[in-house]
């Protein structure tokens, strides 16, 4: 059976940093798309930065550009977020998903692609 399983999450001062981590099992995320979606108290899902199956490139929402990083390790079949410069908007569960055959992570992180698979999430907490 086909799991995600997410960690690296917690509470951390505004300016701080935190490193998500994301590793399947029972699929390959070699050729796979992946996102690190997120969703806040009252707020819809938001593709906050996704990474393309084919290339490695990467998509990041308006407000996490510049701060936060997404990247594959293909060896260890995990996905990393890097969060750094967290403000207290970043607050919210974070969720890995993935899916096949997406080239252009800008589809997946707007929703027109939906994941195959999704994690169980993990809350980062962002305040003083």
């Amino acid at each position: 059976q086909v799991q995600l399983v997410e960690s690296g999450g917690g509470l951390v001062q505004p300016g701080g940093s935190l490193r998500l981590s994301c590793t399947a099992s029972g699929v390959t995320f070699d050729h796979n798309a992946i996102g690190w979606f997120r969703q806040a108290p009252g707020k819809e899902r938001e593709g906050a930065s996704c990474i393309s199956s084919n290339d490695d490139s990467t998509y990041y929402v308006d407000s996490v550009k510049g701060r936060f990083t997404i990247s594959r390790d293909s060896a260890k079949n995990t996905v990393y977020l890097q969060m750094d410069s967290l403000k207290p908007e970043d607050t919210a569960i974070y969720y890995c998903g993935t899916a096949p055959r997406i080239h252009n992570p800008y589809y997946f992180c707007q929703g027109y692609i939906l994941p195959d698979y999704w994690g169980q999430g993990t809350q980062v907490t962002v305040s003083s």
